[in-house]
């Protein structure tokens, strides 16, 4: 099945070559989403697009946030024919090398996380604070949803066609790590199979973290709220 990975970059000029040539042996294609990166990257993936066949280029007016830059990398995959669409770091903090298990494991299930907080996942080089930020949200996000997964908060996920034409692209609004939340959370809803597969996440060893307190105060305020639609029935 085609495979598309969608990778968002804003200011990753230190990240980006490097990454698109470890997924040149993947056999996918890699749709990179520029959000007018001040610093080029958007000139460098217009650079590597030319060279690398397997790349395309979808360049933003503006950042507006994780969300709307993958939703915009959905639609133009699904209208390039993909079948199987991935959501991946350009940071390194997902593995190249994790895609075809990802993949593979979609043979029988509807969307794949790559997750933290499985059995044989990990986490390699962040502080406390930031484990327990991850941990905590996601814990929270499974008790609030009684969602039956670990790692709600992971960016790492493959999703087959059906899934994103099913759970109403255009209902999703959330901007930060809420999207990566919601869209499971909508799968689930819809009866599609979601499963967790190990990884060995690293944090970023080159260019910013986006992590804020508006992403992580969205998370705390979406996830109420979508259960709340659960139970009147509008998600």
């Amino acid at each position: 099945m085609r495979a598309t990975v969608c990778l968002p970059t804003y200011n990753e000029r230190e990240n980006l070559e490097a990454m698109l040539r470890a997924l040149a042996d993947k056999g996918v294609r890699v749709l990179v989403i520029d959000d007018s990166s001040p610093d080029g990257t958007g000139e460098i993936a217009d650079r590597l697009s030319r060279e690398l066949d397997f790349v395309d280029v979808l360049h933003r007016a503006r950042k507006e946030g994780l969300g709307p830059a993958y939703l915009a990398g959905f639609r133009r995959a699904l209208g390039d024919g993909a079948e199987l669409v991935i959501e991946m770091d350009c940071d390194f903090s997902h593995s190249p090398d994790d895609i075809p298990r990802l993949i593979a494991a979609a043979e029988e299930a509807d969307l794949v996380i790559g997750s933290r907080y499985v059995e044989g996942g990990s986490i390699g080089n962040w502080g406390m604070l930031r484990r327990f930020v991850s941990v905590g949200g996601s814990w929270y996000a499974r008790i609030l949803l009684g969602a039956p997964i670990r790692d709600l908060t992971g960016g790492f996920k493959c999703y087959r066609r059906r899934v994103l034409d099913t759970i109403d692209l255009e209902a999703i609004h959330s901007k930060g790590y809420a999207f990566q939340i919601e869209t499971t959370y909508r799968a689930l809803r819809a009866g599609f199979r979601v499963v967790e597969v190990p990884i060995h996440f690293v944090d970023r060893q080159e260019g910013g973290s986006k992590m804020s307190r508006a992403i992580v105060a969205e998370a705390i305020w979406k996830v109420p709220l979508l259960r709340l639609a659960a139970f009147s029935r509008r998600l």
